[in-house]
């Protein structure tokens, strides 16, 4: 079972890497040990340009002086003279490895490298910084014969028991950290790293869920904000059901442009598409690989993974046709990169951390009572989502072992510096809406609204000169765009 909310194109290419370091310089400015990364099994280490750290923070933000954990970083330097200072990225999730996909993003940023250092860590829970596994390889495998939308009430048991024994294994594993890996924890984390890096205002570049991050901590260090960007914004005003449902409406609506751009229409299109995730749901196709099949969960979440980004649209055609002639083999691939299975049967853990940090800060917990009433509604939103999402509200957190936090995040930050908000119109994973509703409950003055006409997760680096010129005058120069400004 998983969410869709993940900076899921960037996470499947890159490489996995430690925080771990080899050697060690002193820096005065940050006060932290700073040395090579090391190579992990996973991968290579990045280049000698690239930094890591551990940094220590409290488990427990109520008690400052208490039990500590470590949070992993990592940095390049500024090449340029004129610098401002660091800028931080968080790229979604939540549960997306900063110290792995720093390296893997920086070209996408290398004009910001002229006047910041860039820096990204691992949040609370992640990777390098404690992080969560609530299950084994094989454990993880021989779950996804467990069907998602369960359609009598043997396969209903089977699902929520999937659920709460996935908690378990997370609780098992985490102990007393699971009630401390909040966003509103890492939002008081990235106030520490702002400390020792030196900075005395926090520059920060939020993708995706990093986007709900960043609004948090404007909302609790307000003065503390510099220069901000948001791009993939989440709704902070959706709830669990309400930000389902903008989920749905916005993978439809990907999937509605990846249809007209193949010259098909997309009611025509999505029936067929969801004709072929019922026969699939009722037998899986064989994929080639022994002891394996394309499942309509695999198969929905292969379509997933190319509605974020248009290059990525002829793949999803060919998986489809594949598909329609008994053959999983393609979806199954697309599956397998977004769950981060690679061929020998190890599986990333992205969504374990994902899963623990969501259900911590939301404490909604819908019924199967009520998604059942819901589901009408859903798959009037999107035939071929809808049913996905609609039970995933009742399943992500059902007999979570912590309670959550709060329906909906508080951003409110009146008396921040400008905050810059980036929409996309064409955004699947988190709809356009949703940016100006960050704009709007970041307070005026501060939330700044540049939109994007454009396809895929994300705007900036995604081939808009008009989007990319505006986010570097702001965070290389200062210069806030007006309120409203629109790249076609």
């Amino acid at each position: 079972m998983t969410r869709f909310v993940r900076w899921t194109a960037l996470a499947a290419a890159s490489a996995l890497l430690a925080a771990g370091c080899s050697g060690s310089s002193d820096d005065g400015s940050s006060g932290l040990s700073w040395g090579r990364c090391k190579a992990t099994a996973d991968g290579p280490a990045p280049s000698s340009e690239w930094q890591c750290a551990t940094l220590k923070v409290p488990l427990d933000w109520s008690k400052p002086d208490g039990e500590t954990i470590g949070l992993g970083l990592i940095r390049a330097k500024a090449r340029g003279g004129n610098r401002v200072g660091s800028l931080l990225f968080n790229f979604g999730g939540p549960g997306a490895s900063g110290v792995s996909m720093m390296p893997s993003y920086a070209p996408t940023v290398s004009a910001l490298r002229e006047r910041y250092d860039l820096v990204s860590w691992d949040p609370r829970g992640v990777g390098a910084s404690e992080g969560v596994r609530c299950r084994g390889d094989k454990e993880i495998q021989a779950a996804e014969s467990v069907d998602v939308t369960p359609d009598d009430p043997t396969e209903e048991k089977a699902y929520f028991e999937d659920a709460a024994d996935f908690g378990q294994g997370c609780q098992k594993d985490a102990g007393k950290l699971m009630a401390h890996v909040s966003t509103a924890d890492s939002a008081r984390d990235m106030d520490r790293i702002r400390q020792v890096l030196g900075d005395d205002k926090l520059h920060y570049f939020g993708i995706s869920y990093g986007t709900e991050l960043g609004g948090t901590y404007a909302h609790l260090f307000p003065k503390k904000v510099g220069r901000m960007t948001l791009d993939a914004v989440v709704d902070p005003g959706a709830d669990t059901v309400g930000h389902a449902q903008n989920q749905a409406r916005g993978f439809q609506r990907a999937l509605n442009g990846y249809l007209e751009s193949s010259g098909q229409d997309p009611q025509e299109g999505s029936r067929k598409i969801a004709s072929l995730l019922r026969r699939i749901d009722a037998r899986p196709l064989p994929a080639g690989l022994p002891g394996r099949k394309l499942t309509q969960t695999l198969a929905v979440t292969g379509i997933i993974l190319p509605l974020y980004s248009r290059d990525s649209w002829p793949t999803l055609t060919s998986a489809l046709d594949a598909a329609e002639e008994g053959d999983g083999s393609e979806l199954l691939a697309l599956a397998d990169r977004y769950n981060e299975r690679d061929p020998s049967g190890r599986y990333g853990t992205t969504t374990h951390s994902q899963r623990v940090i969501s259900c911590l800060d939301d404490r909604q917990r819908p019924t199967a009572a009520r998604t059942k009433k819901l589901l009408p509604r859903f798959e009037k939103i999107s035939p071929v989502f809808g049913t996905f999402l609609g039970w995933d509200t009742a399943g992500w957190c059902h007999d979570w072992p912590v309670p959550g936090q709060h329906d909906t995040p508080e951003v409110s930050a009146l008396g921040a510096a400008p905050v810059l908000v980036v929409g996309n119109t064409g955004d699947p994973a988190t709809p356009y809406e949703g940016a100006r509703r960050m704009a709007d409950e970041l307070g005026k003055g501060v939330g700044v609204m540049l939109t994007w006409r454009g396809e895929g997760h994300g705007a900036y680096g995604s081939g808009s000169d008009c989007v990319d010129s505006t986010v570097n005058a702001y965070l290389l120069d200062g210069a806030v765009p007006k309120d409203g400004k629109v790249c076609s």
